[in-house]
């Protein structure tokens, strides 16, 4: 891709309410209705349509709170399969751009269109047509921001959602910065937030009431990142292929439980799934981490490395599995999940005398792949998934995933 030495420019793409706008485009019928995401009515909101947030419903509400907010909403499961299927779409028409894509995650991205214009035209015309395109091939809007660095590109997308378009130009970005609430910047966690309340600062201008040196001293690295901020420098470039840091799956039980039974049978759900993905994406995990959450809502993490890293499921769930073994359980738990991370392209320093029981598993576990590809998900299982008892609140297959659907890179 031709480039310049001109200024940056930089596109951040945000799909409006995507998990629920796939299921609108798939279904007509649904065109107009509010329309919410999720696996359970006792788990949380995945998505909502702009239809169902009219009422006040939210992502990541319980899904009984969204279901009293607005009972005339239509209910659909989580198919991250087709997200991630029409996500890839997304991704590629991008790439067709510039070879600098940065997806960020299932239904985010950042482009570099430095040096673009004398093949595409002007940003602004370029953003119309890569709506148009994205409209014709998925059936789904998308919002843009376009601006000199990564941070003012993806506040710029945040402003006029759904289906927006705003060009953040040079000679602006003071103006436009001064007036965003502080909670904007990027970094701002409560202990942060409470100490700039303290100091009378709840907008960008505020902060310059000091220099940058005084709020190093009170915040340390965060501090100098965020007056770097207001003043909209983000020297960080797009990152093509950027590493995931971790996948994950974790649900909400149908039943609070303590049934160990039931536990294991969602682990070996999620490490199957969890597996799946991670040989899609030809990553192997170095860690494991269980997640519990109890009954009062309290909840419990605990990690395990492996002793060489991995994408075989059996050895993803009998981790999570001797995790569970190991934690106390003071009450019924209410959602488990799996997290692997620690993740690399192959060994970093590959075994003197490989475990055949390893290969023998990551054999296995690519046959099972073929099966369910050619004859659907529910093809073939492992034997303690055909044995659920859906009543006792035990999943009969692979269950959904949680984050960003793909890899959760932030």
């Amino acid at each position: 891709m031709p480039r310049d030495d001109g200024p940056r420019c930089i596109m951040h793409l945000d799909m409006d309410a995507f998990y629920a706008s796939v299921e609108q485009a798939d279904d007509p019928t649904l065109k107009g209705r509010p329309v919410l995401v999720g696996s359970t009515t006792r788990g949380v909101v995945s998505a909502a349509s702009y239809e169902a947030r009219r009422y006040g419903v939210r992502s990541a509400m319980p899904m009984a709170t969204a279901r009293r907010l607005c009972p005339q909403a239509v209910v659909r499961p989580v198919r991250m399969d087709r997200y991630l299927e029409v996500s890839e779409q997304i991704m590629a028409i991008l790439r067709d751009i510039s070879p600098l894509v940065e997806q960020t995650s299932i239904d985010e991205a950042f482009v570099d269109l430095s040096g673009t214009a004398r093949l595409f035209g002007p940003p602004a015309e370029l953003a119309h047509d890569l709506k148009q395109q994205i409209r014709a091939q998925t059936g789904l809007t998308c919002s843009i921001g376009i601006a000199p660095n990564k941070f003012l590109a993806k506040l710029a997308s945040e402003q006029n959602k759904p289906d927006g378009l705003f060009i953040l130009e040079e000679k602006r970005v003071r103006t436009f910065l001064r007036s965003q609430p502080i909670a904007r910047l990027p970094g701002i966690g409560p202990k942060a937030e409470e100490l700039l309340k303290k100091f009378q600062v709840y907008k960008v201008e505020d902060l310059f009431r000091f220099p940058a040196e005084f709020w190093e001293t009170h915040l340390g690295k965060l501090g100098a990142l965020l007056y770097e901020r207001a003043l909209g420098i983000d020297p960080s470039p797009v990152e093509p292929d950027s590493q995931p840091k971790s996948f994950g799956a974790e649900d909400t039980l149908p039943h609070d439980t303590r049934d160990w039974r039931v536990l294991t049978m969602w682990l070996l759900a999620q490490a199957e799934r969890l597996g799946r993905e991670l040989r899609l994406a030809d990553w192997l995990a170095g860690k494991v981490t269980l997640k519990l959450k109890f009954a009062d809502f309290t909840q419990k993490t605990k990690t395990a490395s492996l002793p060489e890293p991995t994408q075989a499921t059996q050895t993803i769930f009998e981790t999570a599995r001797r995790l569970l073994q190991e934690t106390p359980l003071p009450l019924d738990v209410r959602l488990i999940g799996i997290a692997v991370s620690h993740l690399c392209r192959t060994p970093v320093q590959p075994a003197l005398f490989p475990d055949p029981e390893l290969r023998r598993r990551e054999l296995l576990d690519r046959a099972l792949d073929a099966i369910r590809e050619k004859f659907g998900p529910g093809a073939i299982q492992r034997a303690p998934l055909t044995e659920g008892e859906p009543g006792r609140g035990a999943p009969r297959a692979p269950v959904s995933r949680f984050g960003s659907g793909s890899a959760n890179k932030r």
